[in-house]
């Protein structure tokens, strides 16, 4: 069976996999399993700590369950950060190698310097070198076989997320990822993760056509 692995936003700093299940029921009756991934928020987590906990879980995921056909990734906002920082990960130091077909990474933070200086960064209380080592701009790895990247970003995100995931795409592009940018029009930061409960969205839709893929 295919798997979505979810990773929820909140700035890193609150909601949990608790609120995560929205995505579920549309994926769900296509015979799709869905996994929502917590991790410990600030200030309690740290980044570095956040990015290690998203990466053991997808290892967990692999040496729990053999079944799996495929996987793929699905964040949002701090999410897709994760998430993103999940596609540069060496897997030879967790001993395990998912079968990551694609991420779907939805209005995402991909450098993480621009939020030093502002109130973000008061309970993630990062450091300069903190934030370049866990920026997935910075630390883009060659293309993966067979891995697919959608950056979706909403017409009303703010300039910096619009900004940010066309620059990350190109990015991917320039380094040989298979990458579509997906500008979605009428929806914020916010409805454009939530619709994705509705079976006719066209991010469903999309995440759909993806993991039928598989």
């Amino acid at each position: 069976f295919p798997v979505l692995v979810y990773i929820h936003g909140g700035y890193w700093q609150c909601l949990s996999k608790d609120e995560s299940g929205f995505a579920a029921p549309p994926l769900v009756s296509q015979g799709v399993a869905v996994v929502a991934v917590g991790y410990d928020t600030a200030p309690k987590g740290h980044m570095d700590a956040m990015v290690l906990q998203v990466r053991r879980s997808l290892a967990f995921l692999v040496e729990r369950y053999s079944g799996i056909r495929g996987i793929y990734l699905c964040g949002h906002s701090a999410g897709a950060h994760l998430a993103a920082m999940v596609l540069s990960t060496d897997w030879t130091e967790y001993r395990v190698a998912p079968d990551i077909k694609g991420a779907v990474l939805v209005s995402g933070v991909y450098d993480l310097e621009p939020i030093l200086h502002t109130y973000v960064n008061d309970a993630l209380n990062m450091s300069r070198e903190v934030a370049q080592r866990n920026s997935p701009m910075l630390c883009i790895s060659p293309a993966a076989a067979a891995c697919e990247v959608l950056v979706a970003v909403a017409q009303h995100d703010s300039p910096e997320f619009r900004r940010q995931s066309q620059e990350y795409s190109q990015a991917l592009r320039a380094a040989g990822w298979s990458v579509s940018l997906l500008d979605l029009a009428g929806v914020d930061h916010f409805d454009i993760i939530e619709k994705l409960s509705e079976d006719s969205y066209v991010l469903t839709q999309v995440g759909e056509d993806l993991l039928s893929s598989l």
